[in-house]
């Protein structure tokens, strides 16, 4: 059903090739072990090195990629991202690959900003690199986040089976799959692309069962969850879904670009969710409104971007089918009210110092009345007036019920 979904190119009885696993890092590891272990095979047959494996992908992947690559030595290369551009650019990608080079890895949903991709121009990319070097370099699409996505609302997106350089994708399950935690997949273009030397064939439970997995004992609840929902939603199901959730992020995301104070960092085409960063965070950043709105009850978590972005601090809300349009508007609303209280207190402490500081200094006669102090000065005393404010708080709600 789901190398259906991803347009493997199946022919009438064929079976579709795929694993089922514990998320999409596992998935990723086999993934990435059939493209390592068919590169040697490849570089064994022509008499070359096949010691030093390497992999292309963004600096914004996520770190289970990080530990394929060390876990299984190969080399990662990554491309570094730039200001504005929070992707891997297809064409610095290509031209990192060398003769070494097992696969390159785009990501349909970006655990930073949501952001598809351009799968598509990369395929057609290497294509032409391949052409003039006689490589063979595959893809590799982690939709993780935007394989339950892309098919549903972006039909007409290429960057699946369509495209001949993809020979492997993996989605997870319990992202926009709508199951619980624990499940991933896995699904091969076609059985060329598994090395047959990595299954595994075991008879002892009463037939031939082949097994290629990095875990082998798991529960089928979610197996069977995944199942369900498929039938039970089915194409116009999971589309409704995915529309909604499509249409609370756009919600949330004109509530913040109406305070005038975010700037968005996600993009309108991509996973449904929101990335926002301060227009100004000189006075107060990015973790200083994540921490606070805590106190509301939201846990929307606060990053810096990867290399050659870190200067880049990001706030990311993330839509689910169960976040409704009520809770964006709320969530809108408790941001302002986490961005006035910022703006306010520390603001109205520092001004009170002020003017304690000159009316103690004219009293006293002395001439520190026209001493500057410094930024650090400043912080220090802002903060010990901060805790004493809190403190004060406190004593006022000890005994309430």
């Amino acid at each position: 059903m789901i190398a259906h979904l991803f347009n493997a190119p199946l022919e009438d009885g064929e079976t579709a090739v795929g694993v089922g696993t514990v998320g999409s890092s596992e998935a990723i590891m086999l993934a990435g072990l059939a493209f390592k272990r068919k590169w040697q095979n490849k570089m064994k047959a022509q008499g070359k090195p096949y010691d030093k494996p390497n992999i292309v992908t963004g600096a914004n992947v996520q770190v289970c990629w990080e530990k394929f690559a060390r876990y299984f030595e190969v080399e990662l290369k990554e491309v570094k991202l730039t200001d504005g551009y929070y992707v891997m650019n297809p064409e610095k990608a290509v031209e990192m690959v060398d003769e070494n080079t097992i696969c390159v890895a785009a990501i349909l949903g970006s655990t930073l900003n949501g952001e598809f991709e351009d799968v598509k121009k990369l395929n057609d990319l290497l294509i032409e690199k391949n052409k003039e070097t006689g490589w063979d370099t595959p893809i590799h699409v982690d939709a993780a986040s935007g394989g339950f996505i892309a098919p549903f609302i972006y039909p007409e997106l290429e960057w699946d089976f369509r495209l001949p350089l993809v020979k492997s994708i993996n989605v997870s399950g319990h992202k926009y799959g709508l199951v619980y935690a624990g499940v991933g997949w896995v699904i091969w273009r076609n059985k060329e692309d598994l090395p047959d030397e990595l299954i595994f064939h075991i008879n002892y439970l009463g037939a031939d069962q082949p097994t290629f997995t990095l875990n082998f004992s798991k529960g089928s609840s979610q197996i069977i969850a995944q199942y369900y929902q498929l039938i039970r939603l089915g194409y116009e199901g999971y589309k409704n879904v995915m529309e909604n959730c499509q249409e609370n992020a756009r919600v949330l995301r004109e509530g913040l670009e109406k305070t005038g104070r975010f700037d968005i960092v996600s993009k309108e085409v991509g996973v449904p969710l929101v990335a926002f960063s301060l227009k100004d965070n000189s006075k107060h950043d990015e973790f200083e409104i994540s921490e606070t709105l805590r106190r509301f009850g939201w846990i929307v978590p606060a990053y810096t971007m990867p290399p050659d972005a870190q200067h880049i601090t990001v706030l990311r809300v993330v839509i689910r089918e169960d976040f409704s349009r009520t809770l964006a508007e709320r969530l809108v609303m408790d941001i302002v009210k986490v961005l006035h209280e910022l703006d306010m207190l520390p603001a109205r402490v520092k001004a009170k110092l002020a003017m304690a500081e000159e009316a103690s200094a004219a009293a006293n006669g002395s001439d520190n009345a026209s001493h500057h102090k410094t930024d650090r000065e400043w912080e220090l005393e802002v903060t010990e007036a901060w805790k004493k404010f809190v403190a004060k708080k406190k004593n006022k709600t000890k005994g309430v019920c």
